[in-house]
C-alpha cells in the first residue's frame, strides 16, 4: 500500500541535482521521495553524524520514513554508512562520489569574496588557491558562474601588511596532528631569528586576524604556548597521545595566552582605568590587570622594538615602563627618535 506524500516546492536553484538523483534512482521527477532524499543526502553532506530523529526532524517526516530515504540512498550507490553509540549517526563514507554540487548565486558569489578577501592574489591564476577557485568557477552553471567570474576578474583586494600565510603543508601537518590527538615535535623561528625546537601537544589550529596561530602545551615549558604557523618550519609526529582538555575554546584560549612565554618580559603601568585603557590592548601584549585607579599590563614579547613602535605609542594614555630592561630600552629609542624630530635645524 502506497502512502502518498505531499511536498512543498523545490527551489530552482536544486532542480539540477534533483534531476542527476531522480536519473540515478530511476525514477520519474515529480516522484515526491525522490525530492526527500536529495534533501536527506543535502543533510547527511552538511552535517555527518545525524541520527535517524534528526533526519526526520529536518525532513518534517517520521523516524521511519527518514530511515526510508536513507535507504533509497543506499540503493542508488550512495554509501551511507551508521553508527551506533553517542557519537554515532548517519554520515556518508569517505571517497564516496556524489552528484555536482549547485551553488545559488549568493553562495558563489560569497565564496569569491571570502577567498579574495583572504587571498588577494587568487585573483592570479598561478596562485594556487587561485587555480582553485577557478576551477569551482568552471564548475558552476553558465547563470552563476558567469557573475562569479566578473567578480573575480574585476574585483581588487589590497593585502593586510599584518597576515602571515603559513605553509600548508605544514598546516595540514598540525591539523592532522590535532585531529588523531599526537603530541609533535616542532622546529621554531622567532622574529628575531632565534630557532628551537619544542615537544608540544597540538590542541588546536586558530586563524586570526590574517594569521594561523597553533595553539598547545609544550612540554618544554610545561605551559599554554601560542606559536605561529607561517614560523613553524618542520613538524615531526610521534607515537605519544594525548587528551586536551574537555573545556577548550581555542580561540578564547588563544587570546588569553598570545602574550606569555616569550624572552622577554614586560610590565607597563597606565595612568587610566582598566575600563578606558582595554579596547586599545591588543591580546599579544599581555594580560591587563586593574589597580586602585589605574592598570597594570603584564606580559612578554620576542620583538621589544615592535611592542614600543607599534603597540604602546598606539596607546593614548600616559604610561610607565616598569619592565623588563629590553622593553626600556626600546621604549627609550622611540622616545629619542621622536624628540629629535622636533628639534630645530638650527639647534
Amino acid at each position: 500500500m502506497h502512502r502518498h506524500v505531499t511536498l512543498e516546492p523545490i527551489p530552482d536553484n536544486l532542480l539540477p541535482v534533483h534531476r542527476v538523483i531522480a536519473s540515478l534512482l530511476g525514477v520519474p521527477n515529480e516522484i515526491s521521495p525522490t525530492a526527500r532524499a536529495l534533501r536527506a543526502l543535502e543533510i547527511l553532506q552538511a552535517r555527518p553524524g545525524t541520527t535517524a530523529d534528526q533526519l526526520a526532524e529536518r525532513l518534517g517526516v517520521t523516524e521511519r520514513a527518514a530511515r526510508r530515504y536513507v535507504g533509497i540512498l543506499r540503493e542508488a550507490g550512495v554509501q551511507v554508512e551508521s553508527n551506533r553509540g553517542p557519537h554515532g549517526g548517519y554520515r556518508l563514507r569517505r571517497g564516496t562520489r556524489l552528484p555536482p554540487i549547485v551553488f545559488t548565486q549568493a553562495e558563489a558569489l560569497g565564496l569569491v569574496m571570502a577567498v579574495l578577501d583572504g587571498q588577494p592574489a587568487a585573483t592570479e591564476v598561478d596562485d594556487p588557491v587561485g587555480a582553485a577557485l577557478g576551477k569551482v568557477i568552471q564548475a558552476l552553471p553558465e547563470s552563476v558562474g558567469r557573475q562569479a567570474a566578473a567578480l573575480r576578474e574585476h574585483a581588487s583586494a589590497a593585502p593586510d601588511r599584518h597576515s602571515a600565510r603559513p605553509d600548508p603543508a605544514t598546516t595540514s601537518a598540525l591539523v592532522a596532528a590535532v585531529a588523531a590527538r599526537r603530541r609533535v615535535l616542532i622546529t621554531y623561528r622567532s622574529e628575531t631569528g632565534k630557532e628551537w625546537e619544542a615537544e608540544v601537544d597540538p590542541w588546536a589550529v586558530v586563524a586570526r586576524h590574517g594569521r594561523w596561530y597553533l595553539l598547545c602545551h609544550s612540554h618544554r615549558a610545561d605551559a599554554i604556548r601560542t606559536y605561529r604557523v607561517d614560523r613553524i618550519h618542520a613538524v615531526g609526529q610521534t607515537t605519544h597521545e594525548f587528551e586536551p582538555p574537555d573545556d577548550l575554546d581555542p580561540v578564547a584560549a588563544l587570546e588569553e595566552n598570545l602574550g606569555t612565554g616569550w624572552e622577554f618580559p614586560t610590565r607597563v603601568v597606565f595612568h587610566a582605568p582598566a575600563a578606558d585603557v582595554t579596547p586599545w590592548i591588543r591580546p599579544p601584549m599581555g594580560r591587563l590587570h586593574p589597580w586602585e585607579d589605574q592598570c597594570v599590563l603584564v606580559g612578554s614579547t620576542s620583538n621589544p622594538a615592535m611592542y614600543a613602535q607599534e603597540w604602546l605609542a598606539t596607546v593614548p594614555f600616559d604610561f610607565r615602563v616598569e619592565g623588563g630592561d629590553e622593553l626600556r630600552a626600546a621604549v627609550a629609542a622611540v622616545a629619542t627618535r621622536f624628540a629629535a624630530a622636533l628639534t630645530p635645524k638650527d639647534a
